[in-house]
């Protein structure tokens, strides 16, 4: 399958990251719906820990109604499995991880990078040809920095630098201020798959938070 990268950015456009997927039937039927409704640039799927013929699976039976939708999809590292599987990139962590998943992604494929603690960190990322950098993302441990330091992040990097950055809203309400910033793409954490609306719902009014209107 073709692949293609995340599209320019004229204006913030969403990102969506999903939690931990063991099987397709766990993510909600209308995915496809949702994503196109709400016209969601990329989505970051992260995969349980399973044998790699399952998770190999598990991304195949993704890819199609993700993709069909004008969404990139890319996977949480597990970068072997890119070109297997039809995704469109990988997200990596950290600096060491990006310089050795580049020769194995580029020039098809999208190669992105989140944790990055200091500014030094994001701009040895840009150097070495990340196609985005992402602030705000949680640790491992689930902790990540202050709003207000996410939109200092965000507000520096966006006056200074062309590769595009990704904010990380924890909520819904974090995605306007995210926006205004000056994110090129905000990405949405995995609660919002538990949004008592639904998904597709809760995409729209993200949506609706950065200016992109709802299809006729």
């Amino acid at each position: 399958m073709a692949t293609r990268p995340l599209p320019d950015a004229p204006a913030t456009r969403l990102y969506l990251v999903t939690p931990p997927v063991a099987d397709p039937a766990n993510l909600p039927a209308d995915l496809a719906d949702a994503l196109a409704a709400a016209q969601v640039a990329a989505i970051l799927m992260h995969l349980a820990p399973a044998g790699e013929r399952a998770l190999s699976d598990c991304v195949k039976a993704i890819a199609p109604a993700v993709q069909q939708a004008g969404t990139a999809l890319l996977l949480d590292g597990h970068v072997d499995l890119v070109g297997r599987t039809g995704a469109d990139g990988a997200h990596l962590t950290g600096i060491a991880e990006l310089a050795e998943a580049l020769p194995r992604l580029k020039p098809e494929r999208i190669a992105g990078t989140g944790r990055l603690m200091t500014r030094h960190d994001a701009m040895v990322a840009a150097e070495t040809g990340t196609d985005y950098v992402m602030f705000g993302d949680p640790d491992r441990h689930g902790i990540r920095p202050a709003f207000e330091a996410i939109l200092e992040r965000i507000d520096w990097w966006s006056d200074v630098f062309e590769v595009p950055c990704v904010g990380y809203a924890a909520s819904l309400d974090e995605v306007g201020p995210l926006a205004a910033a000056g994110a090129d793409f905000v990405a949405l954490g995995p609660r919002v798959f538990d949004d008592p609306r639904g998904l597709r719902a809760a995409l729209e009014i993200a949506a609706a938070h950065i200016g992109i209107e709802a299809p006729k």
